[in-house]
């Protein structure tokens, strides 16, 4: 199986099969049952709306039978889809129809056959996926402001009257036609919209389920009018399709500019439809996936072949596809037998159709019209803040028509993506007269004003860091931090210019600037161990370490010189973090800090030993008293992780006191015998290995915030609100990280939301731990012996 481009899988090609040749890609006879099935579903739901479509455009009503015949025997052997069925589309009736005013309909025939083949040569030279590269937004405003437009008009005929020249015409006009409304047209029309609403949303029982509301409707709205015999206009039909036959004629010469763009127009909608139909279809069914190129090549054949039989334009139409797929379509073979049932129709069931009422094909349209505004894709759209691409779109194409509504919604488009493109962030901090500036992002003309005005608050004589971290420069942008610099420079201030990512202002300062937007230098995955970032494993581990400091001087020390100047004679972090020796325990990583942030103990177990303990350790409580006291940090972090060997250690007893190699290690252990006794011995013996590792682990975590509060100094400013004690367990597993919650004492993950839009920071405050008595079998000299010898890993 090979994927294209959009993510698409297509079925591998013979070497020696033509490009057009479908036997071997896409065989016909796979699914003879269900797809005859399908084509007669799509047979039902293809002939009432053809005929609406025909109405709507302003052509002969068997122009829209044409395209439908044309649209599934051409369109189906030829395109490069399993299960998209192609016919006339409400997409291209605006378009249609004004060009059914001004130049006739045999003129438009030669459009739909100049159409047609501009798709075959956007086809032959591969460059159907360009059409992906249209904002969606922009294609369902367009599709949203020709419902309007279509609406707008087909009420009119609805209520008795003709179709307006336009949609602001159509909204002018309302309000007379609707005073002088024919009531039989109306109650036809009612009637039908009625069934349209009414009819998916009866029971299933006592009614065929495969039954297109569209047909049902048009039916009940036949009958009731032949039954009555209401005045009101039906359809006409011509004899033969030979006699109706009227064949493309060439335009004067005044109108070949007109003609040429809107064989372009109509060869670029129906395009795009048809691709973006295509790839949306192919989620509803398992089969070969979609070869837009081939798709194309078809759309663009069935085009010339339906403007040269007098039809209208053809596109694929989302519609009849998805039925087609959820009918139990697989194969073209659906597509092809539905345009063949529409031949049988207009051969035998002629007649029939003559009793049509227009009014109920009219509101049939208005239907279809309203149902073309997705109020749940505007939602999505909101979503991805770009639902104002959507109403400017929907806005332009119903004021001001289909062409020029497409290149207003393609300019606030490229708006919408400029401003995203060039946003920028600028961020202050004044801190003992120095001035810190972060500006972030691409710096272009447009983000000029908000840099210069925050320039122009630092005062006069002051020292500025300044971090660029932008990924463009433009020279609008550099002028102005320039001249800033000059002046504040000259006024007695000093400034300094940290380039963080790319040196934009001082290769534009040797008048040497990047040509592009520049990605990030060094290597993106810096938090990888270095066997998986190119360093030699094989070299020794002081190699090693000697690649990583150059790596770090070539790619971050000239970033980080200008933090770390600042933090050189000061640290303020915000909390004492004590988390295991673990080599694979970061703690910078797995808590986004930075430099300054966190006051870091590691040992192995992530251990606090009791304050007054029989064996105290002077090293943690150093460092606990250190960072309360002293550094005054508002938190305190003890983070405990899966697979820790410490834990293992303790849980196996292992180890001796009097083996001179461990006798360190074991002493040290026995610091964590009450944790063992919390998690209960009897309990951890009965659970599988990997619980009683993580439930020991974590009732360590949980013993060592108790510890913590032992230190006369973490316990006066815990009971005064002063300081937070937060509960961190990290699963090695999954890279997950759980958070202790205070109230049921369970670690609980944190939450996706918070991940994405909330800093890190500390949990809140929990209640004093529970305290429990020393366990009995606990021997304050430790006791524990391990055969481990690395059992903080």
């Amino acid at each position: 199986m090979r994927h294209d481009a959009q993510g698409t899988s297509t079925a591998p090609r013979d070497a020696g099969t033509g490009p057009l040749t479908r036997l071997r890609s896409l065989p016909l006879l796979r699914n003879v049952p269900g797809d005859l099935a399908a084509s007669l579903v799509v047979f039902l739901v293809a002939v009432p709306l053809s005929l609406g479509i025909a109405v709507a455009s302003g052509a002969p009503l068997v122009a829209g039978l044409i395209a439908a015949i044309v649209g599934g025997i051409v369109a189906g052997s030829v395109g490069g889809s399993a299960v998209q069925v192609s016919g006339p589309t409400a997409s291209l009736t605006i378009i249609v129809a004004d060009l059914v005013h001004t130049y006739g309909w045999r003129v438009t025939c030669l459009i739909t056959m100049l159409a047609g083949v501009i798709q075959l040569g956007l086809g032959a030279f591969r460059i159907a996926r360009a059409a992906l590269a249209v904002s969606p937004a922009v294609i369902h405003g367009m599709l949203a402001g020709m419902g309007v437009t279509i609406a707008l008009a087909q009420i009119h005929v609805v209520l008795g009257g003709d179709p307006p020249s336009s949609a602001m015409a159509g909204i002018t006009e309302l309000p007379g036609q609707l005073l002088d409304s024919h009531t039989p047209a109306v109650a036809v029309g009612a009637l039908t919209i009625a069934v349209l609403l009414v009819w998916p949303r009866l029971p299933g029982v006592g009614r065929i389920r495969l039954l297109p509301a569209a047909l049902v409707a048009i039916t009940a709205a036949t009958v009731v009018a032949t039954l009555a015999e209401l005045p009101v206009e039906r359809v006409d039909l011509p004899d033969s399709l030979a006699a109706a036959w009227s064949g493309p004629l060439l335009p004067e010469r005044a109108d070949l500019h007109g003609v040429a763009i809107g064989a372009l127009a109509v060869a670029l909608v129906a395009s795009v439809e048809s691709l973006l139909g295509a790839i949306a279809v192919d989620r509803l069914h398992d089969g070969p996936r979609v070869n837009l190129n081939r798709e194309l090549i078809g759309q663009g054949t069935a085009n010339t072949v339906s403007g040269a039989l007098g039809g209208l334009p053809v596109a694929g139409v989302i519609v009849r596809s998805t039925a087609n797929a959820r009918a139990g379509a697989r194969t073209p073979l659906s597509a092809i037998m539905h345009g063949v049932w529409i031949m049988v129709f207009i051969a035998l069931l002629a007649t029939a159709a003559e009793l049509i009422p227009m009014a109920a094909l009219a509101a049939l349209l208005v239907f279809i019209g309203a149902q073309m505004v997705n109020l749940a894709r505007l939602r999505d759209l909101r979503r991805h803040r770009e639902a104002s691409v959507y109403v400017v779109a929907l806005g332009a194409v119903v004021v001001f028509g289909l062409l020029e509504g497409v290149i207003i919604g393609f300019a606030v488009a490229i708006l919408v993506s400029l401003r995203r493109l060039t946003r920028v962030t600028v961020l202050t901090e004044e801190f003992e007269g120095r001035w810190h500036i972060v500006v972030q992002g691409s710096l272009t003309f447009l983000g000029v004003p908000r840099v210069a005005h925050v320039l122009r608050t630092v005062p006069n004589g002051t020292h500025v860091d300044l971090d660029l971290h932008v990924d463009f420069m433009d020279h609008a942008a550099f002028e102005s931090i320039h001249a800033w610099r000059l002046d504040h420079e000259r006024t007695g201030g000093t400034v300094d210019i940290d380039e963080v990512h790319e040196n934009w202002y001082e290769r534009r300062s040797r008048q040497a600037p990047p040509a592009d937007k520049t990605a990030p230098s060094g290597l993106s995955r810096w938090w990888a161990p270095w066997q998986m970032r190119g360093f030699d494993h094989g070299d020794p581990p002081s190699d090693l370490l000697l690649s990583g400091a150059r790596e770090y001087h070539a790619s971050t020390a000239g970033r980080m010189r200008s933090l770390m100047s600042r933090l050189a004679h000061r640290q303020h972090p915000k909390a004492l973090f004590i988390t295991c020796a673990d080599s694979r325990v970061v703690p910078n990583v797995i808590t986004a800090s930075g430099p300054g942030d966190l006051f870091t103990v590691r040992n192995i177990g992530n251990l606090v030993p009791r304050h007054g303990a029989a064996q105290p350790d002077d090293s943690v409580g150093a460092a606990v008293e250190y960072a309360v006291t002293v550094l005054d940090v508002p938190s305190v972090v003890v983070c405990g992780h899966s697979n820790c060997g410490a834990m293992k250690a303790l849980m196996e007893r292992a180890g001796t006191p009097d083996d001179s190699e461990l006798a360190h290690l074991g002493r040290w252990l026995g610091h964590g015998e009450a944790s063992a006794a919390r998690a209960g011995r009897s309990r951890l013996l009965g659970a599988p290995a990997p619980e009683a590792m993580r439930l020991l682990s974590q009732a360590n975590v949980v013993q060592q915030l108790e510890n913590l509060l032992t230190y006369p100094a973490v316990r006066r400013r815990y009971e005064e609100g002063r300081l937070e004690l937060t509960g961190m367990y990290y699963d090695l597993e999954t890279a997950e990280i759980s958070v202790l919650d205070p109230g049921s004492g369970e670690f609980t993950p944190v939450p996706a939301a918070e991940l994405a839009e909330a800093p890190p920071g500390p949990a809140p405050r929990p209640p004093v731990p529970p305290q429990a008595p020393p366990p009995a079998d606990t021997d304050p000299a430790g006791s524990a012996r391990t055969q481990d010898p690395s059992p903080a890993g």
